[in-house]
């Protein structure tokens, strides 16, 4: 994606590119299977569902470690995808956060961090989020997303119902500046 940073942070987080050495890294926070009890892949925790996952991530040239800056540990996964320069758009989404990062300041800091980059080249962000998963859900509404619709999204080959929900530049800049 020709509007990819190499890296981002701010106080908490650092984002940087996901690399192809980094699958072990990832796979020992992504084997919790707490993580993915609400997702429309609850086994995602497994090895060989999870490596789908990072084969995916490396394969769009746009996906992130998420690593908490003072412990220095990779602690989840995001990406963008789905960029429309036409449109002026983009998806946020594939996140994922160790359970001990879920509920705080992390989710909605390395949120803010990503909108606060992307919105230079798009006006809307679009996340497609699970019907069952309730917790991103909240997490995407706190943000200031609307639910734009119901959408079949692809989980490798097949598709699956998710809430589409939007957020639009002029709205995030009222909500999360």
């Amino acid at each position: 994606m020709e509007i990819l940073s190499e890296f981002l942070e701010n106080e908490l987080v650092k984002l940087e590119p996901v690399q192809e050495t980094d699958f072990e890294r990832l796979y020992s926070v992504a084997s919790d299977p707490a993580i993915w009890e609400q997702h429309p892949s609850p086994d995602r925790y497994k090895r060989e569902v999870f490596q789908k996952f990072f084969d995916a991530a490396i394969e769009s040239g746009s996906a992130y470690l998420i690593i908490d800056k003072i412990s220095g540990q990779v602690i989840g996964s995001t990406r963008f995808y789905e960029y429309d320069k036409a449109n002026k758009s983009i998806a946020i989404g594939y996140t994922f956060l160790a359970k001990k990062y879920w509920g705080g300041i992390y989710n909605p800091s390395i949120k803010k961090l990503m909108l606060d980059y992307i919105f230079q080249w798009v006006d809307k962000v679009y996340f497609h989020v699970g019907v069952s998963n309730i917790r991103s859900q909240t997490a995407v509404l706190r943000l200031g997303a609307r639910l734009q619709e119901m959408v079949m999204f692809d989980h490798y080959g097949e598709k699956v119902e998710h809430h589409l929900y939007v957020l639009n530049k002029e709205i995030k800049d009222s909500l999360i500046s």
